[in-house]
């Protein structure tokens, strides 16, 4: 008999730990992108525009949002809800999201905040927050996947 439990190995409720940091990150971006949408949660929100420098609607006070904001944070929590199914999957999402997160943040420092060319609404706190979100997946990714089961054998 051993004395060794399941979530010694990484294991919880079944699933892997770099599942349950893919879920979790796609959960909590899906919960971010629906709030995007909530008056009261998005302050100044009769000035929430569909896209462009112009939406000056702020989640929680601090990020500048726009609806194709919002929608694209949706899109990748839902994508990484979905993926999170198996360990590579939810490898592959915090590896390719936290990409996404960087360039996002790279591309908004670029081109400033109120360039026409900033489409999707991105303030500097939305950058940087997007540059620290993008390191974080993917350290998470690469930490938590470095045992996987099916590279074991």
């Amino acid at each position: 008999m051993t004395t060794a439990s399941p979530h010694a190995h990484g294991v919880h409720f079944g699933r892997a730990d770099v599942q349950n940091a893919g879920m979790g990150a796609g959960i909590v971006l899906l919960l971010v992108g629906v709030l995007g949408f909530i008056p009261g949660v998005t302050t100044q929100y009769s000035e929430l525009m569909f896209l462009g420098p112009d939406s000056h609607a702020m989640f929680l006070g601090m990020f500048q949002v726009s609806m194709l904001l919002n929608i694209v944070q949706l899109a990748i929590g839902a994508t990484g809800w979905a993926m999170s199914r198996t360990e590579h999957g939810a490898r592959n999402f915090l590896f390719g999201a936290g990409a996404l997160y960087i360039v996002l943040s790279i591309f908004g420092l670029s081109v400033g905040v109120d360039s026409a060319a900033n489409f999707l609404s991105l303030n500097m706190m939305d950058n940087w927050t997007h540059l620290a979100l993008g390191i974080v997946m993917i350290a998470g990714g690469w930490l938590l996947s470095r045992n996987m089961a099916s590279d074991r054998k």
